[in-house]
């Protein structure tokens, strides 16, 4: 088994806190990241990240998007900083002085900057609005984030290595989209497997369903062990 640290970031995408205490609890000796949603905070808000963090030793990702005018969000992002999460992700696309804003509010926060959802494919950029494809809009919307005091990137792991060019091997970099070989697709179009993610230049890798569909928390934890081994 590999001694590095794993680069996994498990996605708790459920609003059932007594799983997803299951699935930190599985995985926890191998993965130090979770990802906690819309989906989760929603209904559990603060006092359920409390919950998880009794659960585990881990650092959090909070994928809230945020995506409103900079006052908004600067109000948004210092409400959550007493949580203290590692990460907080805004969207790129609401421009520089939103992103400037979120960065100001809570600098002890590594600003997350998503720059195209792996969801959408080219002609769905096209669809609503984009000039360029994929590739070409999220290396701008990358270099403007961290022009604008982002740490960190989301983005396909498609865009991984051209962003790493743009914004040099300081940044991190989040990647969504990854699937192990054998894994399904399920909502995401733009895909790579983890080791070849990291290859490209990814920091962290978000993955989900390959992990959690699994049936058992003891299953879920040598899934994780596997994929980590796998990368190196």
């Amino acid at each position: 088994m590999s001694s590095q640290v794993s680069p996994i970031i498990l996605a708790l995408d459920t609003q059932d806190i007594t799983k997803a205490k299951e699935w930190i609890h599985g995985t926890n000796k191998t993965i130090k990241f979770f990802k906690v949603g819309l989906e989760f905070y929603l209904t559990h808000g603060s006092q359920g990240i409390a919950e998880l963090r009794e659960e585990g030793d881990f650092s959090l990702f909070l994928d809230l998007k945020l995506h409103d005018i900079p006052n908004t969000v600067a109000a948004a992002t210092s409400a959550v900083s007493e949580i203290s999460p590692r990460f907080l992700t805004v969207h790129a696309s609401g421009g520089q002085d939103m992103i400037r804003a979120a960065a100001t509010a809570a600098p002890m926060i590594d600003i997350t900057a998503v720059t195209i959802l792996t969801s959408l494919s080219n002609q769905a950029l096209e669809e609503i609005g984009f000039q360029d494809g994929a590739l070409e809009s999220a290396v701008r919307l990358a270099k403007l984030s961290i022009l604008a005091g982002a740490r960190a990137i989301v983005t396909s792991p498609l865009e991984v290595q051209a962003i790493r060019e743009a914004i040099g091997p300081d940044a991190t970099i989040i990647t969504p989209g990854v699937r192990p070989t054998g894994s399904a697709m399920g909502d995401q179009t733009r895909v790579m497997t983890p080791k070849d993610a990291i290859e490209a230049g990814s920091t962290y890798l978000v993955i989900g369903r390959p992990i959690t569909s699994l049936v058992t928390p003891e299953l879920m934890g040598e899934k994780a062990r596997e994929i980590t081994d796998s990368i190196y």
